[in-house]
């Protein structure tokens, strides 16, 4: 650990996972989290063995995407975006203790360690 934690990336990760789950990723996070985890806790919707599984998926939802209508499309983000109007406010304010949390001593100690290796 070199101090510092997710909050700049928390609100997006928090928003897919949910609080109990991003809660687990970020106070351990030093454990290994395999995709299908991942999965599971809701941050990936698929998971594929290989690219070309991946790639198959990929073109079928562009392909079904092209054929929806535009703006019900345009609704359906605006609905599942509803509740992040203030992350401009919260990402700041996010980066902020960041960048505090960089320039403590605990985490330039921490970096240093790090950069001894």
């Amino acid at each position: 650990s070199v101090g510092i934690g997710p909050f700049v990336v928390g609100p997006a990760v928090e928003r897919k996972m949910g609080k109990a789950a991003f809660a687990q990723l970020s106070i351990d996070a030093t454990t290994w989290r395999s995709a299908n985890w991942a999965r599971g806790k809701g941050l990936y919707a698929e998971v594929y063995p290989d690219t070309d599984g991946m790639d198959e998926s990929i073109k079928r939802l562009a392909e079904s995407l092209v054929e929806s209508n535009p703006q019900a499309m345009a609704e359906l983000k605006k609905t599942c975006w509803q509740g992040t109007d203030h992350w401009d406010t919260l990402l700041a304010e996010r980066a902020a203790i960041s960048g505090e949390l960089v320039l403590s001593d605990f985490t330039k100690k921490a970096i240093q360690q790090f950069k001894k290796k």
